[in-house]
Order: structure tokens, then sequence, then C-alpha cells
């Protein structure tokens, strides 16, 4: 697979970046307006050219005809648990973003959010920036990926946007989701046990299902923890105290049937990142880049995609995708 190139914005710890290498993306470009993930990028990846800047203030043109523009913007304004807001509501990147790939002229456009960017409510919204990128001259398809699909330990539904343009749009087809799926008993067991603790056995035994999805937390509210009541239920049913994020692993003293809490790289290795990347800041810092990361497994089997279409390998094999070349083909603009 040859390389391409990628300019990514909104790239937080990194977590889309490291898929999108493994896929064979060479960063051109990583955007990124929080000082303490510019340094997460900086040390995992002095090569990257890191830029701590706002995108809203950023010209395309620095990259005029790069491979891939990607870019996992900001998801308040689509979280199913708030109210729907409008396009001039300031959260909201697509705008910006759209500046952005109409200055840049980009092959290929991946854009990652919240699950609740699916829902009904923001079919009109969906649509809008649809057509705004159809006028840009790309086709486009969109799915929620479960990233449980993807070889990681955990529930983390995101709503995906691959757009195209309609020759190389004809060979993209969606990676497909692997049949065995990781426990975070079996993930995380060699971390849990690291300081001696009696009750690893035990514990392995009862968290043999994937984990509920991991929320990073907003920097106006608190400390770290594995999220809202609800989310924390369902940690407690894996045996884990979800009420915070521990500094280190249990300790040989901790009760054997007690219920741990979880450390900053447990979770980045439940996230799907390798145990070698590491995250710049305090452990608040270090785990909301952790939590509100896009899993590299998912990124990387969507970027591999995205590389077979830009190659123009695929091949028409399936009744779907043979409909689908047929649909694109007699496909009219937007009116």
């Amino acid at each position: 697979m040859g390389k391409f190139t990628v300019a990514e914005f909104c790239v937080g710890g990194g977590g889309q970046a490291l898929g999108l290498e493994a896929a064979g993306f060479e960063c051109v470009a990583a955007v990124e307006i929080d000082e303490n993930c510019c340094t997460t990028l900086r040390l995992n990846r002095p090569q990257w050219n890191v830029l701590h800047e706002d995108m809203c203030l950023v010209d395309g043109a620095r990259w005029r005809n790069v491979d891939l523009f990607a870019a996992g913007v900001p998801c308040p304004p689509f979280s199913i648990a708030g109210k729907q807001l409008g396009i001039n509501d300031d959260r909201d990147m697509f705008p910006e973003a759209l500046r952005i790939i109409g200055q840049m002229r980009p092959k290929a456009v991946l854009l990652e959010n919240v699950p609740g960017f699916a829902s009904n409510k923001f079919s009109d919204y969906r649509e809008r920036l649809f057509e705004a990128l159809h006028e840009l001259g790309y086709e486009t398809d969109w799915r929620v990926l479960q990233a449980s699909d993807y070889g990681v330990p955990q529930l983390r539904p995101r709503f995906i946007l691959v757009a195209l343009p309609r020759k190389q749009m004809a060979h993209f087809e969606w990676p497909t989701p692997n049949h065995k799926q990781l426990t975070v008993g079996d993930t995380l067991k060699d971390l849990i046990e690291e300081c001696g603790w009696k009750g690893a056995d035990r514990w392995q035994a009862l968290a043999q299902t994937v984990a509920p999805t991991v929320v990073g937390g907003s920097k106006k509210h608190g400390g770290p923890d594995l999220g809202p009541t609800r989310a924390k239920k369902q940690w407690r049913g894996l045996g884990v105290d979800g009420l915070g994020i521990a500094d280190a692993p249990p300790a040989p003293e901790f009760p054997v049937d007690g219920q741990p809490r979880l450390t900053v790289r447990m979770v980045a290795r439940i996230q799907g990142f390798p145990d070698w990347w590491k995250f710049s800041g305090k452990k608040t810092a270090a785990y909301r880049q952790v939590g509100n990361a896009f899993p590299p497994p998912v990124a990387a089997a969507v970027g591999k995609a995205i590389a077979v279409a830009l190659e123009g390998r695929y091949v028409a094999s399936s009744p779907r995708r043979a409909v689908q070349l047929r649909l694109l083909e007699r496909r009219t603009p937007y009116c």
C-alpha cells in the first residue's frame, strides 16, 4: 500500500492520527488547540508537524492537494443528552472544517463525531453538510461504527463520515467487523496485577465483557472518572470502581474481592492505544486525552479502506457494491 499524506485537525491525544499512520498515511500537519495534547503529540512523534493553533484561524491552502483531511470535530452540539443546536453554535466546528476542505481540496475527507449525530433530529443538518461536500466535488457515505467490532474492548460507537470524488468512492468499502471481541479482563490482567494484587485472577474472570464507553469529561467539571451514573454501574458489574482514576495498580494488600480503580494507562489500553504511547500533563489532563480519543484500531481500519479507494484497487464483488456503483453513476447534483 502506497504512502499518502494527511492533515488532521482537532487531533487531541493522537488516537486517530496514530491509527491513520498505521494505515499508511504520513502526517504533514496536526493542528490542535490544547497545549497538553500538542506536547503529547510532539513527545511521541517529534517528526510530525504539530501546530498549536486554533482551527478557526487556519488557512487550509497551506496544505493544498493533501491526500486526506481528517478531523474529530468537537461533539457537544450533537450530544443526545443536550438540546439540538443550530449551525451558529460556537462549539460547532463543521463550518470551519468545510471552509478548510474548500481551501485544501484534499483527495479524501474523514470526519468523526459522536453517534448522536446520526439521530433523526440532526438529519437536516447532515443533509446540509452532505450538500456542501457535494458542491466541493465529493460523494459522501457515513456509518456508525462500534469500536468493539475492530479490536477495542469497549462499546464506543462513533459517527464516521467519508467523502471521496465519485471515481474513488466507487472503490470504497467499509471495513469488515471482527467476529471475536476482546474483554476488559483479558485486556488488563497483566496491568491490574502489576503490583502484586492477589485478586487479579478472580477479577479477570469477572470482567469477561467489553467496557462501556469511556468518557473524557469536560475541563469545567471536576477530576477524572469513568463517566455518568449509568456507566459507573456498568463498571461495577466488571469489578471496577468508576468513581475515579488510580495513580497505580492495586497493591498486594488490596482486598481480594475489592473493586480496583483503573489507571490512565489501563484506560488507554481499553481505548486501543499501545502501551508505549505517553500522555502529557497531570492525571486529569492525561485522562481527558485518553477518554476523548478516537480509538487507533478503528481509525486504522477506516484509514486502510480510504487508502484502498484512493489507489482504486477495489473490484466490485458483492451485489450490494454493484448496486452502490449503479447508484453513483445515476446520481444527480443537489438542487
